[in-house]
């Protein structure tokens, strides 16, 4: 798997760990990722190829074995973003549901990031998604 279908896996992962993959989630999957290289460089064809053999293998593996093979391919920094994305992707609708934390929880353990860096960066997303001003 090459590092831009790693980091698609992995988001596309995220949006589907919970077995519902509707038409939001999938369109903000691809706004965070159309101005992201190289993928704001493919056709929209070549897109759908990549998200065509992505989805085949979520559902025909399930997510875990998806980010399995992905996690390899991704560099340190590599990990670091597409945590973060994954994140903010869990979090977009702001109802985390057991499933979703199950699958960041295991992300977190395969990116194997420094002792505390993934936390950190799952905390930073949540405080980002966090309806702050809400009753106040």
């Amino acid at each position: 798997m090459t590092p831009s279908e790693a980091f698609a896996a992995i988001c596309l992962a995220a949006v589907g760990c919970d077995g519902q993959l509707g038409r939001e989630e999938a369109q903000l999957l691809r706004h965070q990722l159309e101005f992201r290289s190289p993928y704001c460089q493919e056709s929209e064809q070549a897109m759908g190829e990549l998200f065509d053999q992505l989805l085949r293998q979520l559902r025909q593996q399930g997510w875990s074995a998806l980010v399995t093979a992905a996690v390899p391919a991704l560099s340190p920094q590599q990990r670091e973003t597409v945590l973060a994305l994954a994140c903010h992707l869990v979090r977009a609708d702001r109802q985390v549901q057991p499933v979703e934390e199950t699958f960041l929880a295991q992300l977190l353990d395969q990116l194997q990031l420094p002792q505390g860096r993934g936390e950190q960066i799952c905390e930073v997303i949540a405080t980002l998604h966090r309806d702050a001003l809400a009753g106040g």
